[in-house]
């Protein structure tokens, strides 16, 4: 890496660090505001060949800017067979959701969707500062909708059942789609065993072979 290349990523994240759109735009109805000060969270990194895509933080991952650092991160690792130390290695994943700060949370108590400010603004500029990426785990619909635009499926089942399609691309890193490691889908998971069958043990030999 070269020292403009330095600068440019350095600026980047301090961008990002800064950024308030989500707070600063004008108000259109109070589901619009953000319920907090914005805390973006991203690692983003020169070095590592996987990209952890998912929706946007949680609040304890609003609460320590840490990514993953919950129930969720804790299945995501036992999927990936990684351990903590070695999932924060900013050497071995980029770890970037679709929106950077925590939304709030909907009526039903579960988290609202990634802001929509968020990806038109940085998401392009965030993959064009990491060309080294091989494998992106697009985790969810939001990330599967951005990196797989209109070759993803109808739904996310059918979208993560078609995982063969998208390693299979020719253009730009491959892209793996998972569901959300939530325990909001367990149901999901119990319903689908072929994902623990088929899916998992790809996953897993792909990230062995891109970080060890």
């Amino acid at each position: 890496m070269t020292g403009k290349q330095r600068d440019d990523l350095a600026d980047l994240r301090a961008a990002i660090a800064a950024c308030r759109i989500c707070r600063d735009t004008p108000a259109r109805g109070p589901d619009h505001q953000l319920p907090h000060e914005p805390r973006p969270v991203a690692v983003i990194s020169p070095a590592a060949r996987i990209l952890i895509c998912g929706q946007a933080p949680g609040l304890r991952v609003h609460e320590s800017g840490l990514p993953f650092n919950d129930a969720s991160g804790d299945r995501l690792r036992q999927w990936l067979q990684v351990t903590r130390d070695e999932f924060y290695d900013p050497r071995l994943f980029a770890i970037v959701p679709m929106g950077f700060c925590f939304p709030g949370y909907d009526d039903k108590g579960g988290d609202l969707p990634p802001r929509r400010e968020c990806a038109p603004r940085w998401r392009q500029a965030v993959m064009d500062a990491m060309p080294q990426i091989e494998l992106v785990l697009a985790i969810g619909q939001y990330a599967q909708g951005w990196h797989l635009g209109d070759r993803r499926s109808a739904t996310m089942t059918d979208t993560v059942r078609n995982w063969r399609t998208y390693l299979g691309s020719n253009s730009g890193p491959a892209v793996l789609a998972l569901p959300h490691p939530s325990w909001r889908n367990t149901g999901w998971l119990k319903k689908n065993p072929w994902f623990e069958a088929e899916v998992l043990p790809v996953l897993r030999e792909r990230v062995k072979k891109l970080i060890f």
